[in-house]
């Protein structure tokens, strides 16, 4: 099922049930960053707030250790797509208001509002690593930025670790731990920003429907 994949894990619903995971299934107090702590994550903010479009082939690392590839897609505010290499047809889409989940084997789509989803971070307009998303590890070794977030409220619904290359600065992978205790990693192979995207291709279409069309 194609929210057992990695990408799916960032935009997994948030109303699945958390588990008492080690180290995500409480809220822990703020963490005392430094000044020049601060001034990375501030940095982070500016980057990402920057990014208005965004495309890249990706390589996902599953838990079970397998490979799988495809396209990655990001319109701010509110608008994404995924899609994998064949064979696999599955693909995830955001149109601005709800994220659609498609199940190419089950011919099954999916889909929950933006603002239920990891996926309400990457996407909303005006991006804070502050209030309802905390920042709750930092490092930086061997020219590599790593941030963990979660979610204030909810901890335990997984964790999301951002990487980005320090020169020059761009976000490189991510890695997700997710509510089940499972933890998937995503490359990004060659991101490019600041790309002219359609916005036709951020609504979902229901591959069936067009084939019965045909």
């Amino acid at each position: 099922m194609i929210r057992r994949t990695a990408l799916a894990a960032l935009i997994a619903l948030a109303s699945v049930a958390p588990l008492a995971l080690p180290g995500i299934a409480a809220a822990k107090p703020p963490t005392q960053f430094t000044d020049e702590d601060k001034a990375k994550l501030t940095q982070v903010e500016t980057y990402l707030n920057g990014i208005q479009t965004l495309k890249s082939h990706f390589q996902q690392v599953n838990p079970d250790g397998s490979l799988v590839r495809g396209t990655f897609q990001l319109k701010r505010p509110g608008k994404m797509r995924i899609d994998y290499d064949p064979p696999n047809k599955n693909f995830i889409v955001a149109d601005g208001h709800f994220v659609y989940f498609w199940d190419a084997e089950s011919k099954e789509q999916s889909n929950a509002p933006i603002g239920s989803t990891m996926a309400d971070f990457i996407l909303r307009p005006d991006l804070h690593l502050s209030g309802d998303v905390t920042v709750t590890s930092m490092d930086d070794s061997a020219g590599v930025l790593e941030v963990t977030l979660v979610q204030t409220k909810d901890p335990g619904l997984g964790r999301l670790t951002l990487m980005f290359q320090e020169q020059p600065f761009g976000l490189k992978k991510w890695r997700v731990l997710d509510a089940q205790g499972t933890t998937t990693e995503v490359a990004l192979l060659d991101p490019q920003t600041g790309v002219s995207l359609d916005d036709n291709q951020f609504y979902f279409r229901d591959p069936s429907r067009r084939k019965e069309r045909d």
